[in-house]
């Protein structure tokens, strides 16, 4: 077996996860989380919370908004124009292919971007017929990955499960930015379940129908923006490995490794936020016990860009059995989602930054004369006024310059009834629409990229060897036999630990059974009770991933236990067991 099956067989043994609704034969892109991949996601959500929120609270603050949105919504944000993919069908046997992947696959030519025709020009010269029946193949079209529903019993009042948490923080921007004070920069964060109805999902818990997105956008004022900001959060000196735009056109697809700082400097990362982001994703993924050479953040060309994205970099891990697996999308998406909202809504989604000091500005602008105007147009008067405000200050000017009158609607404007003038006024600020930066993660991705990192072998024994910050329990307790006694003696050293960590109770089966279990879900450490517990109030603690074990006076257990956690080798923190 590979690795990838082993820990897929692990997977559904101890409760990590599985096909959903397998008793109706599963469902293709759905999977349950089980007891035990439920409490690691739990962690790997928390850490990430960590990360970006917590240890970033004077920036970032959390909210939640629903996950059905009304139709509107995605208009606005181009989903329903953009959120496609090439699809095309067996004329034989009807089953449906996501083109550009099916090309790619039997081609090995590069397809992301394509156009439906230029993926028909493919299939065409080269012959590429259903891999299912061998039959023709159709025309390849377009399918809107956005899972449509119903809001309420109206036929025509259509929305749609949202595909990233995205829009529900740009919607409710303006709310957030007055409760934070209204001041910039702000990032809103949020965790919550997606929907996106992909073609063929395949790859097990790598492409879901429904997964779990863990997301910033991240709103700033551009003019404001330095590459100080680096130095301030403490992120300048960081190294992170990129595979830049210019080298993937070139073939040449080795990640470059460079300071974060030098990143922006050098313009490969256009905005110092995005960097701040990416460099804080590469610090949270080495916490998930990702080695950093494994991991590299991929430029995106424009043609593989999302519609919204000024520019893009995926952070890739590379992976045994799905090979490099996207982890996160850092997107710079401009002003486009604000800017698209206030055009769709008519709502004003900009804000006020005020001026440290007021500033004097010379200002153009058009005067009448009105009685003149009205004694010669008369009606037509309000119209010319109308119009003669759409045009640019400096093009009636230029016009003025030349000749004694401009012409409007037809209609010819004398000079002596019509002006430009310069005044001086005096501005506290100015309003603009914020820029925005998205770290976006997906949780299940991470969470098989963290188990597939963790699993190994041992004597023919399988081990999860998480870090204990995201293992589903950081202790086990164990009575080394069924005995009344030392099953009463753990349940009570099972309740004191509850106290401090999260804990792990099992008696049942041979001491050597339970060991197994702990170490396949990846309990970094077990504490035994045994008959000489009994006698002098000494227990055991047992490694993990080395199988050593210590004893410990039952008074220091916990110091013990809390300095293991963090990383200090057992062997220096008690009397060694030889067995």
């Amino acid at each position: 077996m590979s690795k990838a099956e082993k820990l897929l067989e692990l997977a559904r043994r101890r409760g990590i996860f599985w096909s959903s609704y397998e008793i109706y034969g599963g469902a293709s892109g759905f999977y349950d989380l089980g007891p035990i991949g439920v409490l690691i996601k739990r962690n790997i959500v928390e850490l990430w919370r960590n990360y970006f929120i917590y240890d970033n609270d004077d920036l970032v603050v959390e909210i939640e908004t629903p996950i059905i949105s009304p139709k509107r919504v995605f208009e606005a944000s181009g989903h329903v124009e953009n959120f496609i993919d090439p699809i095309v069908k067996c004329n034989k046997c009807n089953k449906i292919y996501r083109a550009d992947h099916l090309v790619e696959e039997l081609t090995k030519i590069r397809t992301e971007g394509l156009s439906p025709e230029k993926l028909n020009e493919i299939i065409k010269e080269k012959k590429i017929k259903c891999p299912n029946c061998g039959g023709e193949l159709g025309e390849v079209k377009v399918f809107n990955l956005l899972f449509e529903t119903r809001i309420g019993p109206y036929a025509d009042s259509i929305g749609y499960l949202r595909p990233e948490a995205a829009q529900g923080m740009f919607t409710s921007f303006k709310r957030v930015f007055e409760a934070f004070r209204e001041k910039l920069p702000i990032g809103i964060a949020q965790v919550g379940r997606v929907a996106r109805n992909e073609i063929s999902p395949r790859q097990g818990i790598i492409r879901m129908r429904e997964f779990t997105i863990m997301e910033i956008e991240f709103f700033y004022n551009p003019e404001e923006t330095s590459l100080d900001i680096l130095n301030e959060r403490g992120v300048s000196y960081d190294k992170i490995n990129i595979l830049l735009a210019s080298d993937k056109i070139k073939g040449n697809e080795k990640p470059v490794r460079m300071e974060v700082y030098e990143a922006v400097r050098e313009k490969i990362i256009l905005s110092p936020w995005q960097a701040f982001w990416m460099a804080i994703a590469s610090r949270f993924i080495t916490k998930l016990g990702i080695n950093e050479g494994k991991s590299y953040f991929e430029e995106k060309l424009p043609e593989e860009r999302a519609h919204y994205s000024l520019q893009t970099f995926d952070q890739i891990v590379e992976t045994e059995g799905f090979g490099k697996i996207e982890i996160s999308g850092h997107a710079n998406r401009g002003r486009y989602d604000l800017s698209r909202h206030q055009q769709f809504s008519n709502q004003d989604m900009t804000v006020f930054i005020k001026y440290s000091e007021p500033i004097i500005v010379k200002e153009k602008r058009i005067i009448f004369d009105r009685r003149r105007l009205y004694e010669i147009f008369k009606e037509k008067a309000e119209q010319i006024i109308e119009e003669v405000n759409k045009i640019k200050v400096e093009e009636i000017e230029d016009s003025l310059r030349t000749k004694d009158y401009i012409t409007i609607k037809g209609y010819e404007i004398p000079k002596s009834i019509i002006k430009v003038i310069e005044e001086e006024r005096k501005v506290s600020g100015k309003k603009i629409i914020p820029s925005v930066v998205e770290p976006s993660f997906g949780a299940e991705r991470l969470l098989y990229v963290v188990l597939e990192n963790a699993i190994n072998e041992r004597e023919g024994r399988l081990i999860l060897s998480l870090p204990p910050s995201i293992s589903p329990y950081q202790v086990a307790v164990f009575p080394l036999l069924e005995r009344e006694k030392l099953i009463n003696y753990a349940i009570n050293i099972y309740k004191l630990l509850k106290n401090y960590f999260k804990v792990f109770f099992d008696y049942t089966g041979s001491i050597g059974k339970r060991y197994a279990r702990a170490d396949e879900i990846g309990i970094p450490f077990s504490v035994t009770i045994d008959p000489r517990t009994l006698n002098d109030r000494t227990l055991t603690i047992r490694d993990r991933d080395t199988w050593n074990q210590i004893r410990v006076k039952e008074e220091e257990l916990i110091t013990k236990l809390q300095r293991a956690l963090k990383g200090e080798r057992l062997e220096l923190l008690g009397e060694i067991v030889r067995e």
